[in-house]
């Protein structure tokens, strides 16, 4: 299946619910930047945790920021996701590797760590970006971003996140929100029923592999709650906006003496986007582009 992301609403409009196939862009970052297994997970997780954050924005070119830092051996995560479907994120040691936890599974909680704290930042495209910090839960990424919504939104959400991944590669990785809207939120029957469902779900990527499509996902969960699935289909994937240009920019700001001798003892510049992986080679002429427009925009 594709990677993919729809929305969809039940109980009269009281439940939103969108679900995320992220299976090509998280194997697209295992291999940029040379993921180990648990890392590919971790990471896989927090790309798709930010789709279903982003998704509910409005505003064209709103983007989540989500940064994770624990105090496990993976280090860092960092994911920039937008409203558009674009993705893109990187962790700090991307090879460290663990044995198994307890349930045989990735241990993702150990690898990120199970203390430290989880920053969220939505920019919706104008004014200043909104900026949210909690404390890690468990490091696993779905409870704790699970309990960022429960603090920052006050919303009763649940929230499942899956990567699947072998000697081959990333078999399949997704994710799942369901969010009870104010007007239905008094209705404890309605939040009991959907905490016993969401419950007995044993994880994300087995629907997958079991061909499962996101609407029969929330047909079996939501069919009997007045379902209605929206006909738009949205594309994901992990896309990086850098570009030689944006390079060269940066390296302008470092001032003319420090492009002086990047040509005099380099001969160049190589740059290595921390996103993507992606490398720019500027050369010697470039580099003295650079100094004349200072020197230019110095004069003037």
């Amino acid at each position: 299946m594709v990677d993919q992301l729809i929305r969809a609403t039940a109980a009269n409009g009281g439940i939103r619910a969108v679900g995320v196939i992220t299976t090509r862009l998280t194997d697209e970052a295992r291999k940029r930047h040379n993921l180990s297994y648990v890392a590919t997970a971790a990471l896989g997780r927090t790309m798709t945790g930010g789709l279903l954050l982003a998704s509910s924005m409005k505003r064209p070119g709103s983007r989540v920021t989500i940064k994770v830092n624990g105090n496990g051996p993976l280090g860092s995560i960092l994911v920039d996701a937008g409203l558009d479907g674009k993705v893109r994120g990187y962790v700090h040691h991307p090879h460290v590797e663990l044995p198994p936890n307890d349930k045989g599974k990735l241990d993702v909680g150990g690898a990120v760590g199970q203390e430290g704290y989880l920053y969220v930042v939505r920019d919706v495209g104008y004014g200043y970006p909104y900026s949210t910090t909690v404390e890690l839960v468990s490091g696993e990424i779905g409870e704790d971003l699970t309990h960022y919504l429960a603090t920052s939104e006050q919303t009763p959400s649940a929230l499942i996140l899956g990567v699947f991944v072998d000697a081959d590669g990333v078999q399949a990785a997704g994710g799942l929100l369901l969010q009870v809207l104010p007007k239905a939120a008094e209705d404890e029957s309605l939040v009991s029923a959907l905490e016993s469902r969401f419950s007995q779900l044993s994880g994300f990527t087995p629907l997958l592999r079991a061909n499962k499509t996101l609407p029969e996902i929330f047909q079996d969960l939501l069919g009997d709650f007045d379902l209605h699935i929206f006909p738009e289909t949205q594309m994901v994937q992990f896309s990086c906006p850098c570009s030689v240009n944006r390079v060269l920019g940066a390296l302008k700001l470092l001032g003319q003496t420090e492009l002086q001798d990047m040509i005099e003892n380099d001969e160049g510049a190589e740059a290595t986007c921390e996103f993507c992986q992606e490398i720019y080679q500027v050369n010697s002429d470039q580099l003295a582009e650079l100094i004349e427009d200072l020197k230019t925009n110095t004069g003037s």
